[in-house]
């Protein structure tokens, strides 16, 4: 199925599931590092731009929040997504549970696994967290002083430091990767918890300031940082991306060695 994204399209007017374009995750992760690190994770989008009318045709709003497994064989184009639920603004529905349920069928026929989905309705969200990921004994990478810059990825600017195995968290602020269909840049944040060599930090943020110019979606991004980190011979690892939102959307994707990090990222950056 053709990709929308770069394409006009026109913005639905009702229900149009077939819409949903999904995009496989083989072919970005056969470019990753071989052999392929063993992770778990999720893919958390965040709407805010949900409408939709009820039985009555009133409109109703709410935030909702997807959560795509990061084995699912597929991922949603992001266009996609925001048309199908485009699409949903002059749609009428009985009841929020019939249209969380509609909406968890679709995506779930798309990625090829089950996606967990709940609408909050807007007076009810709380976002989660108010400081950038919570931790405060992460080292904000920006606030180091590099030179030497580069802005095409390259992950030999990874560099370990003489010492014993270590725990080092890690926030940067200032990532930015290019979609890889329209070319427009997209801003996020990181957050990186590992156990392990000692990385050299300004290494580090050359590594990660090397994706600027670098096409690759939210997803294929932490994934290819995750699989460049274990190589180095992490033993313990979570990225997580926090990229702001476009079009009302926001995507987190986040991957890591065991089930046990993953509570460590929930936590809103305060662009977000």
């Amino acid at each position: 199925m053709a990709l929308l994204l770069g394409q006009t399209v026109a913005v639905p007017q009702g229900y149009a599931p077939e819409l949903l374009t999904p995009i496989s995750r083989a072919e970005a992760r056969s470019r990753l590092p071989h052999p392929m690190p063993t992770w778990i994770g999720v893919d958390r989008w965040v709407g805010y731009e949900v409408s939709w009318l009820d039985g009555n045709g009133q409109p109703r709003a709410a935030v909702a929040e997807l959560f795509v497994p990061a084995d699912s064989p597929a991922l949603i184009e992001s266009k996609s997504l925001k048309l199908y639920f485009n699409g949903l603004n002059m749609t009428r529905w009985p009841s929020v549970a019939a249209l969380t349920a509609t909406i968890t069928d679709d995506l779930s026929r798309v990625v090829g696994a089950p996606v967990a989905v709940t609408l909050t309705e807007w007076h009810a969200w709380q976002p989660t967290g108010s400081r950038a990921f919570g931790d405060e004994a992460a080292l904000i990478l920006d606030s180091l002083s590099g030179n030497d810059f580069r802005y095409d990825y390259d992950p030999a600017l990874l560099a370990i430091a003489d010492g014993p195995p270590v725990e080092q968290r890690y926030v940067m602020a200032t990532f930015r990767s290019l979609c890889p269909v329209t070319g427009q840049p997209d801003w996020g944040s990181l957050y990186l918890r590992m156990v392990g060599p000692p990385l050299e930090p300004v290494a580090l943020l050359r590594y990660l300031v090397s994706f600027r110019n670098h096409s690759g979606f939210h997803e294929t991004c932490i994934e290819t940082i995750y699989a460049d980190l274990w190589r180095l011979g992490i033993e313990e690892l979570v990225v997580c991306g926090r990229f702001l939102r476009r079009g009302g959307w926001e995507i987190d994707p986040v991957r890591a060695a065991h089930p046990g990090l993953l509570p460590l990222v929930w936590f809103a950056d305060p662009r977000q």
